[in-house]
């Protein structure tokens, strides 16, 4: 296999992705750009799980990286310079992400991953014949949330009231909060929305909330670039007011959250590759369907369960795919 430079992408909150040609076609280089609204930690194993799968698929890759920490005001900088290299393909992440590009070039070859509702969000037609110029993977389904809600019950039996943290300007969102209002009621949890737009409303929202007592918290999926980029400072308010809580990213555990449950996203990652792959081979993006998660995480941190004094209960345990000490 010759090792050629592919592209200078950008990929991570901005990092540039490079890869070389296959051995069966040395006759042209191709071209991918990757732009995800994550800091590098969380982002740098995402990107290796993909570039991983395209190596298994024959692509070598090769270049540098460049990290922006979820500076959201330089995804469309970073997009227009993806879209004006010409690449073959780019892969994306979030609404917003997808967003910038379908603005800036409808016929540029998408593939999106930790998407949620492409439908309603208008990037395709329907989730088996996308019909335009993007495809990929979700990362959440709306039911979802209510299964957030249920764990924090088991976990902590006398939390009452919940305060739901999420971004009120993905609107997307809403259809995930009608799906945990559902549950709430069947729970005889009190609902109390916190909409956040920077760390400052985060810091004063949970920190209003927290003055009853019996709360808990929940951090609907998928989160935002904003709540992406706060992990720490959210984990750290709930720990300080007591809050049990529970997480849709699996990487809010890393931080010391309790508990996370969401899609395996490294899985979601290595799939991506694959329609990379398969649109670098000359199919459409139009005639690939939007495929849902195919497995979830559950991640229990048992430091932290301490320090909030609860007992994990051993059923919970017994689910759980990974358990920190």
């Amino acid at each position: 296999m010759r090792r050629r430079d592919f592209i200078q992408g950008i990929a991570g909150s901005a990092a540039a992705l490079p890869l070389p040609a296959r051995a069966q076609q040395p006759e042209r280089m191709r071209r991918i750009g990757v732009l995800m609204n994550t800091d590098a930690e969380q982002g740098q194993a995402w990107l290796a799980a993909f570039v991983q799968a395209l190596q298994q698929l024959d692509w070598q890759p090769g270049g540098n990286t460049r990290w922006g920490a979820g500076n959201t005001e330089l995804f469309r900088k970073y997009a227009a310079e993806l879209v004006a290299s010409n690449p073959d393909v780019v892969l994306g992440t979030a609404n917003s992400i997808v967003a910038d590009f379908e603005q800036i070039s409808r016929t540029v070859s998408i593939v999106f991953v930790t998407k949620i509702d492409p439908v309603g969000s208008g990037f395709v037609a329907s989730l088996a014949r996308p019909g335009g110029n993007a495809t990929g993977f979700t990362n959440f389904e709306f039911s979802f949330n209510a299964k957030l809600l249920d764990l924090l019950k088991e976990m902590s039996p006398n939390t009452t009231r919940v305060a739901v943290v999420r971004d009120p300007l993905v609107q997307a969102g809403s259809g995930g909060f009608a799906a945990i209002q559902t549950a709430a009621s069947s729970l005889g949890i009190e609902l109390v929305p916190i909409g956040v737009r920077d760390a400052d409303e985060i810091e004063y929202g949970i920190a209003e909330f927290a003055r009853r007592p019996n709360g808990g918290l929940v951090v609907v999926g998928p989160p935002s670039s904003i709540i992406s980029s706060n992990r720490s400072l959210i984990v750290r308010l709930a720990v300080q007011h007591h809050l049990p809580a529970i997480y849709a990213s699996l990487g809010f555990v890393s931080f010391g959250g309790l508990i996370s449950y969401g899609s395996d996203q490294i899985t979601d990652y290595r799939r991506a590759a694959s329609y990379v792959d398969r649109i670098l081979k000359g199919e459409k993006p139009a005639d690939l369907p939007v495929q849902a998660p195919t497995k979830y995480n559950l991640i229990i941190n048992l430091k932290a369960a301490k320090a909030a004094g609860l007992t994990v209960p051993p059923s919970l345990l017994a689910r759980a795919d990974e358990v920190i000490d």
